[in-house]
């Protein structure tokens, strides 16, 4: 599937001597293990080149991935750019990026600002790291996978697919992940540091079930204030996570964590669904993401639950007018 911009892309990595490689604001796992992912492996195929990973905004969650590179602002007029897993660029974690001579933009969200000279977007793709594995594999005589770059592609297969549970996982995402398991991936070690909990992370998922609120059509809700991410010592990132503990609720839909962002004064809000889209909602309330993964951003406790109010009427619709849903 588009060959030639991936011929494109292979050849602008080959004519350029300093490549920067950078992604989104808060970088989740896709983000983290395709970057890394293809640096590490541009590194081992270039050894001549002048490769960098800069993030302005590093995961906590994901430190045992490594560091980002500082760079000087003189490295940028000679530079290819290579954005990764950022669907706009005022989410681009690189406030250099305009510097750059040329970038390139290799992204799986549904398209909503095509800001590179060459955009790779392929929004049916359960993952940037899936398309970061099916570059590796089409060029896999010209490429070098290591079991470190297979790792961090993988890891970010599975962190946004929840373990290839999510819509999206097609037959060609197994393949791939098969061709990066080939590898030698030490599978047991990558998810001990994932999905093992230290003690106080199950304190959290304690307080979370305890406050868990449900609309009258099934959405599940919670607030995260200030003072519970103080309580828990949480990041924004680590409190926007509990989301994904509520979508266990059965008969319930569409799950949002409202997370309190006390530097920038404003709510944000991560939206999950299963069966319904709710990507258009998250763009009214200045967000957008995937069909059934997105993020918002609301600005007061009204605005907050008018996003409830229409989630659950949205949901409500739904079940009125389809079967079988859990």
């Amino acid at each position: 599937m588009n060959e030639h911009i991936k011929q494109a892309i292979l050849d602008k990595i080959e004519s350029y001597a300093t490549i920067v490689v950078s992604r989104h604001i808060r970088p989740d796992g896709d983000a983290v293990g395709s970057t890394m992912g293809l640096v590490t492996m541009l590194r081992d195929t270039y050894p001549e080149k002048h490769i960098y990973l800069v993030d302005e905004d590093f995961s906590d969650y994901l430190s045992f991935c490594g560091n980002e590179d500082r760079v000087s602002d003189m490295v940028y007029p000679d530079a290819l750019l290579i954005v990764i897993d950022t669907g706009t660029r005022n989410r681009i974690s690189n406030s250099k990026y305009p510097l750059a001579k040329e970038i390139v933009k290799i992204d799986h969200h549904i398209e909503a600002d095509p800001y590179g000279d060459l955009n790779w977007v392929e929004d049916f793709r359960s993952s940037a790291c899936e398309m970061i594995a099916d570059f590796a594999m089409t060029f896999r005589d010209r490429l070098k996978l290591s079991r470190e770059a297979a790792t961090y592609i993988y890891l970010g297969m599975v962190t946004d697919s929840d373990r290839f549970r999510f819509e999206g996982v097609t037959g060609e995402t197994m393949r791939l992940a098969g061709y990066l398991l080939d590898r030698g991936i030490d599978t047991e070690t990558l998810f001990s540091h994932l999905y093992v909990d230290d003690f106080e992370t199950l304190r959290l998922k304690s307080f979370v079930y305890d406050h868990i609120r449900i609309t009258e059509n099934g959405v599940a809700y919670i607030y995260m204030s200030e003072e519970v991410q103080r309580q828990f010592g949480l990041t924004l990132e680590a409190a926007s996570a509990v989301v994904g503990e509520l979508s266990k609720i059965r008969g319930s839909l569409i799950w949002v964590a409202f997370i309190y962002n006390a530097e920038k004064q404003n709510i944000r809000v991560r939206l999950r669904s299963r069966f319904l889209g709710i990507n258009d909602l998250a763009i009214k309330y200045h967000g957008g993401g995937h069909n059934m993964a997105a993020g918002a951003t609301v600005f007061s406790e009204e605005e907050m639950f008018s996003l409830i109010g229409e989630a659950d009427a949205l949901l409500g619709e739904y079940k009125r007018t389809h079967e079988g849903w859990l």
